[in-house]
């Protein structure tokens, strides 16, 4: 028997993570825990690319929530960082001088959502962010003056669902929903013309299409669009005649990334996530880099950051048996060097290997999913637990999971399915769950437990299902649905009713509203296909134990969702733990009160599954 991982290991705070590299190469900011709270933190790196680790210093004091996402500003002299109240997504946009220590707030708005449109090598001293200030469904466009902080708006929306901003800074291409989920793209030549019509993007594409970059020169843009094709291709698309090239495709999964030339803005190095990460070089000048990057580590690799004189890369190396862990490597020498470890501590520890399945559905279409077996006890008569993506239109990938890698060390087969709906194998695998949440969707869950029975891994009475968001929505489906496949079940912020789901969204999801219809059906035209769909409707059905957990400043999924299929497994006498968070929002960023939930959550499956159990 393999040693018991601690919750706080699995799910405490990092280390370090996330680092990047200062547009002039002289400094490496980090995310790292100061007494106990996720915050900023800067080291001088030196001329052989060595970071001053001795020397490092925490940039940041927050006491609460912590940080968790943030970038060098272009001119080099501020670190750019947002942060919520609560978990309620009111993103507001704060930087700091790492020399100065001087912090500042600049959005300061009240209930806005902040995000950053634009920053440009050519246009150091300025950011272009979207806020919502004036109409909360939509983004304005304000200019961002670093120097002096002014904040001045600069474009009103319209009704646009996103903005494209060139590399002089000037926004240059707009998206515009169509009350069918198609969605036009619109650009314009300079700041001071009228956006035209380029192209129009069919509702059945929106989800394989993204806009990447305008090019260097600014006459044509970067897209991963499926038009035309089922699967996300990287296009090249002329601004003065909408002609499209393809410049890389895949016939199996969609493009997932692309790595640009820091200057002229072409493509590079194009990703496409299959089992794993593949990597396909367009341009020939870093051929042997990512030779030299792959030699580096066994991991699939993340281009995370580079400097502005493309002289120093930042890499994260993603391993299903180990930590994340992130390497400085140097373009003239070919060479890496050992940054750190997101989690050292892991290296202690047997973790288990993710491992690629893929299985017929009941109706022919092609499923794929990842199986982590835990260490030491086989592969036969597992209890298992179905661990369900949220989204659901994102999709499970390899690498290191801390939930797989503590369902594993507890005893447990992990199955995680890309059940149909979900993105990266096409635009027709994300169509076949239109309309299928609580139908299809979850149909191939179960086709997953019988086939996971029938290689023999499963022990088909202790299967759990266990899940966030949508997740979440699918253990609470699993429970009144399909109560004699599961034994029990824990929902993280599943919503119960999907009528008040959809009535109840934050305000400025609405220019995506009709492709959240296309996908889930309309409250005002489907009330009763919805209800037929929505756990809350069947409740009286549950019949095995439920955990659920929310966060009381959810923006997403309300408080309400879980109070009320709570209320009526009380009403009806049925076996279930509520958990609420009063500081927390759509999941749980505080490690105290991950470990609180990893806690209860560890001590339920092992009561129902029989697995171990961390005192």
């Amino acid at each position: 028997m393999v040693d018991l991982i601690p919750r706080s290991v699995l799910f405490g705070n990092p280390e370090r993570t996330s680092p990047q590299i200062s547009p002039d190469g002289g400094s490496l900011a980090w995310i790292a825990p100061r007494d106990g709270v996720l915050n900023l933190w800067v080291a001088a790196v030196g001329g052989d690319h060595g970071v001053d680790w001795e020397a490092a210093r925490p940039v940041t004091e927050d006491t609460d929530r912590g940080i968790r996402s943030f970038a060098w500003a272009r001119d080099g002299r501020h670190v750019l960082y947002v942060q919520d109240v609560g978990g309620d997504e009111n993103w507001r946009l704060y930087d700091v001088d790492p020399q100065s220590l001087a912090r500042r707030d600049l959005t300061p708005f009240e209930k806005i959502h902040a995000t950053i449109i634009g920053t440009s090598k050519r246009r150091p001293e300025e950011v272009l962010v979207g806020i919502n200030a004036d109409n909360p469904q939509l983004h304005d466009v304000y200019r961002l003056n670093l120097a002096s902080g002014e904040l001045v708006k600069e474009i009103e929306n319209p009704g646009y669902a996103g903005w494209v901003a060139d590399e002089d800074l000037v926004v240059r291409g707009a998206i515009a929903p169509e009350p069918d989920g198609s969605f036009n793209l619109v650009v314009r030549d300079s700041a001071t013309d009228e956006f035209r019509h380029l192209l129009t993007i069919p509702a059945e594409d929106a989800t394989s299409t993204d806009v990447v970059s305008f090019s260097g020169d600014g006459r044509s843009l970067l897209m991963i669009s499926s038009a035309g094709s089922d699967t996300g291709r990287l296009i090249r698309v002329d601004l003065a005649t909408a002609d499209s090239v393809v410049l890389a495709e895949d016939p199996e999964a969609d493009v997932s990334g692309v790595l640009l030339d820091p200057d002229t803005l072409d493509p590079q190095i194009v990703l496409i996530l299959k089992d794993r990460m593949t990597y396909t070089v367009l341009d020939p000048a870093v051929a042997d880099d990512l030779a030299a990057v792959r030699a580096l580590h066994p991991g699939d690799p993340n281009f995370s950051g580079r400097d502005e004189a493309d002289r120093t890369w930042l890499i994260a190396f993603n391993v299903d048996a180990g930590s994340v862990t992130y390497f400085m490597y140097d373009r003239a020498a070919k060479t890496g060097r050992l940054l750190f470890e997101a989690r050292p501590a892991l290296s202690g520890y047997e973790l288990a290997a993710m491992e690629p399945f893929s299985f017929p559905a009941r109706d022919g279409l092609v499923v794929h999913g990842y199986a982590t077996f835990p260490p030491g006890l086989g592969r036969q008569n597992l209890p298992a637990v179905v661990d369900v993506h949220g989204g659901p239109q994102v999709r499970d990938t390899w690498g290191y999971n801390p939930e797989a890698q503590w369902f594993g060390n507890r005893g447990y087969l992990c199955l995680q399915v890309n059940y149909r709906g979900s993105t990266g194998y096409g635009k027709a695998f994300v169509a076949a769950g239109d309309r299928e949440w609580g139908g299809k969707m979850h149909d191939d869950l179960i086709d997953a437990v019988d086939f996971a029975v029938a290689q023999g891994w499963a022990d088909r009475s202790r299967v759990a299902i266990y899940g966030g968001s949508y997740g979440g929505y699918a253990a609470l489906v699993g429970a009144a649905f399909t109560p004699d496949v599961f034994c029990c079940a824990v929902d993280i912020v599943g919503p119960s009713n999907l009528k008040t789901l959809l009535e109840t969204i934050p305000p400025y999801w609405a220019p995506m509203i009709a492709q959240l219809y296309r996908r889930v059906g309309n409250p005002e035209t489907d009330s009763e296909f919805l209800w037929s769909r929505s756990p809350l409707s069947r409740a009286h059905d549950i019949r095995i134990p439920l955990l659920i957990a929310q966060g009381a400043n959810d923006p997403r999924v309300k408080q309400a969702e879980s109070e009320q299929i709570v209320a009526a497994l009380t009403e009806a006498g049925i076996d279930h733990e509520y958990l609420l968070f009063p500081d927390e929002g759509h999941g749980f960023a505080k490690p105290e009160n991950r470990i609180k939930f990893y806690t209860a959550a560890e001590r339920f499956l092992a009561k129902y599954l029989g697995g171990r159990y961390e005192d």
